[in-house]
């Protein structure tokens, strides 16, 4: 290895040991500059360092770890810790606020997401209008004394009908199964993965599955 690479290698070591100062093995300074260093020039250059009392070692069984020397920083007193022991509480909390503020948003922003557009909405309205437009009609032509709903379509629409709400219980039925298996590993309680997830069920519509 050329002296310029090993002297770059331990200035390297030297500012990023000052910079955290907490301790580091060889190996976890080698990846925590993105091992633009070898592994043996971040061994040596640790070696070299502690040799010329820049930075200090400290030996555990067989792993070695080497940290800045500390009488190169001013002693701190104990207000100043009380303080920043403060400051850190005060930070903590922030971000938990901050956190917990991301996730209401992160939950609204899905609910927009999953809303129809004002266009499709608009069109949805029109449709409906124009299918109570229909009922209307149909409803005072039968007030009216017409041709009532002969047996087979009636015999028809409750078939239809026994179909549709036999899928819909097949698949809440289905869906809870679903749920009921993530919850076996979901840290949370079932109200907050719905909240997570985005999912309405029938009681917070306020609707039943009606019997067959």
């Amino acid at each position: 290895m050329s002296k310029s690479k090993e002297a770059q290698a331990s200035k390297a070591v030297f500012d990023y040991l000052n910079k955290q100062n907490r301790p580091y093995s060889a190996i976890d300074i080698c990846n925590n500059l993105h091992k633009e260093h070898g592994k043996t020039a971040i061994v040596k250059a640790c070696e070299v360092l502690t040799e010329d009392g820049k930075i200090k070692e400290k030996i555990n069984g067989k792993q070695k770890c080497y940290f800045a020397d500390q009488s190169q920083f001013p002693d701190v007193d104990d207000n100043e810790i009380k303080e920043m022991d403060v400051e850190i509480v005060k930070l903590s909390e922030l971000v938990q606020s901050k956190q917990e503020e991301n996730k209401k948003l992160e939950t609204e922003l899905r609910s927009l997401n999953s809303s129809i557009s004002t266009e499709d909405a608009e069109k949805e309205v029109n449709s409906l209008n124009e299918d109570c437009k229909k009922c209307k009609e149909k409803l005072s032509s039968l007030k009216g004394g017409a041709v009532q709903i002969s047996p087979a379509e009636k015999d028809r629409i409750y078939k239809m009908r026994e179909k549709f709400v036999k899928e819909w219980r097949k698949r809440k039925r289905l869906t809870n199964d679903v749920l009921g298996a993530i919850l076996e590993g979901y840290p949370k309680t079932k109200k907050q993965l719905y909240e997570d997830v985005g999912i309405e069920t029938d009681e917070d519509l306020h609707v039943t599955v009606p019997e067959i």
